[in-house]
């Protein structure tokens, strides 16, 4: 087995390791050879959450020295390869939550007619939506997103999604406006395609670098767009709800000392500056939460029902796709070794916001 790592105590450091042969299955097994996965600025922001929501428990690690490192989640396609588990036969392909690796072992339980739970041990605890793997041959293929679009954007846009409904839920804290911090990043600009739907969502606002300015206004989808440099020039006397996707600590200390009052919330959503994170007095910790999409995605499951939140989804997804097809390319590498070559690049923010990186086994 074949697998990608990174260091725990240092995640831009990473490594290749080959465990050799395959492991026997037990009874109840199947094993899943991995064809595809993307690889965003999300898998990083898995790397610098991990400690905090678990995201190392999903894989773990094979070789030696196991202790100090971990396996970052990916979402992507495999094929069933060998099964001792009469529910699941060979040659069914799934997608779903799975380590950078060439193969996975899973014992499913919990058979939909068009899905399974993968029960694990060592998963059990962690949110059944990261432990579910759905059958693609049984899914409607007229219409529907291309394997490049779904492995990229599916998780990004359920966030977004979500932040959008949740903000909404809660009458925008209050706030006449929204400002997205790294708003080049796909998970914000998902959110920003929701809101801009959403007639009665405030003005939004996104924060990015100089580098990314010119993509993000090209977009339409901000009210205005300004870069970090020029935050000062934030009208300070509008209420605001911040949705902040970097994990800045700096520069969010920075933002809520300007906004005071007028800082009704921030949801805190990723750490794509996973390098400038810690703590900052300046930040107004009693107005600030982590958010959880999986807790949401729970939450409105029981209000909606599971077809109710999949179908509301879908939709969202499929019109949003169709958006992105404008400005979205996709650059696919070949073999886990390229992406040990490109990853120092996706970890340090390098990649370009319209630019899609699809790992091809």
């Amino acid at each position: 087995m074949k697998q990608f790592q990174v260091r725990k105590d240092d995640f831009s450091r990473s490594r290749l390791v080959d465990s050799g042969s395959s492991t026997p299955l037990n009874d109840g097994e199947i094993r899943a050879k991995i064809s595809r996965f993307a690889f965003t600025a999300n898998n990083v922001t898995y790397a610098a959450a991990a400690d905090m929501v678990g995201y190392w428990q999903f894989f773990p690690p094979v070789g030696d020295d196991t202790e100090s490192w971990g396996v970052i989640p990916v979402w992507g396609f495999a094929q069933i390869v060998e099964s001792r588990n009469e529910n699941v036969p060979v040659e069914q392909r799934i997608f779903g939550y799975l380590p950078p690796a060439n193969e996975l072992v899973m014992a499913p339980k919990s058979f939909a007619e068009h899905s399974f739970i993968d029960g694990v041990a060592h998963r059990s605890a962690l949110p059944a939506g990261y432990n579910l793997y759905r059958h693609v041959s049984a899914e409607p293929a007229d219409n529907a997103p291309s394997e490049d679009e779904r492995m990229l954007l599916w998780p990004l846009f359920i966030t977004s999604f979500c932040l959008w409904d949740a903000l909404k839920v809660k009458d925008w804290y209050g706030a006449k406006r929204i400002v997205i911090i790294c708003a080049s990043s796909k998970t914000s600009i998902g959110t920003a395609y929701a809101l801009h739907d959403d007639n009665a969502a405030p003005a939004v606002v996104g924060l990015t670098s100089a580098r990314n300015q010119k993509m993000v206004e090209s977009l339409g989808l901000y009210d205005s767009c300004m870069t970090y440099d020029d935050l000062a020039k934030l009208d300070a006397s509008i209420p605001t709800v911040i949705v902040d996707m970097s994990g800045n600590s700096e520069l969010l200390g920075r933002l809520h000392k300007l906004l005071g009052e007028n800082m009704k919330f921030c949801v805190n959503v990723g750490i794509t500056h996973w390098d400038a994170a810690g703590g900052n007095p300046d930040i107004i910790a009693d107005r600030s939460e982590f958010f959880f999409a999986p807790a949401h995605i729970q939450m409105r499951i029981k209000d909606w029902g599971s077809e109710g939140f999949d179908a509301r989804t879908a939709r969202f997804f499929a019109s949003t796709v169709e958006r992105c097809r404008g400005w979205l390319t996709f650059r696919h590498l070949a073999g886990l070794n390229a992406l040990e070559q490109a990853y120092p690049n996706v970890c340090a923010g390098n990649m370009a916001p319209d630019e899609g990186l699809v790992i091809v086994l």
